[in-house]
C-alpha cells in the first residue's frame, strides 16, 4: 500500500476532472450493478506510464465530441478491495495497471492494458480513446 500523502495528487488529477474515485468493494460493485449507458474506467497507478500517458491521455481524450457517460477510477496499491472487484469486470483481462476499460450497459467493450500504454504518448492514448467513443459512445 502506497501512502495518501504520496498518492493524493495522482488521485486529484482524474477526481478534479470529473472521476468518481471508488474506494470499497460496495462501491464499486453499485456502480457495476447500476451500469446503463458508457462508463469509462481507469485503474489509475503510480507508475511513470501512469503519469506520463495514461492520466493525460485519458483527460485529453474527454475534450472531444463525444464522451462517455460516466467516469470511474480505482486506486492499484491503494484502494486493494476496490480495484480487485473493478478487476472481475474486466475479465478475462489479467491485472494490469494502469488501465482504461470502456463499458457499454455494463458490457466490456475496449480494454487498454498497461502493455497499451507504455511506450505511448498521452496524445496517442487520447486519439486512440477518442475513436473508441465514436464507436461505442
Amino acid at each position: 500500500m502506497y501512502p495518501a500523502e504520496l498518492t493524493a495528487p495522482m488521485s486529484r488529477e482524474l477526481t478534479s476532472n470529473g472521476f468518481e474515485e471508488l474506494k470499497t468493494s460496495a462501491e464499486t460493485e453499485n456502480v457495476f450493478s447500476n451500469s446503463a449507458g458508457t462508463m469509462l474506467l481507469m485503474v489509475n497507478s503510480v507508475c511513470g506510464c501512469a503519469a506520463g500517458s495514461a492520466r493525460p491521455g485519458v483527460l485529453s481524450s474527454l475534450q472531444g465530441d463525444k464522451r462517455p457517460d460516466k467516469l470511474f477510477t480505482v486506486f492499484a496499491g491503494v484502494d486493494k478491495e476496490a480495484t480487485a472487484t473493478a478487476r472481475e469486470h474486466l475479465l478475462p483481462y489479467p491485472p494490469s495497471s494502469p488501465a482504461i476499460a470502456l463499458f457499454k450497459d455494463g458490457k466490456l467493450v475496449h480494454m487498454i492494458e498497461r502493455h497499451h500504454i507504455e511506450g505511448r504518448t498521452a496524445e496517442i492514448i487520447s486519439t486512440h480513446l477518442k475513436q473508441v467513443y465514436n464507436e461505442f459512445c
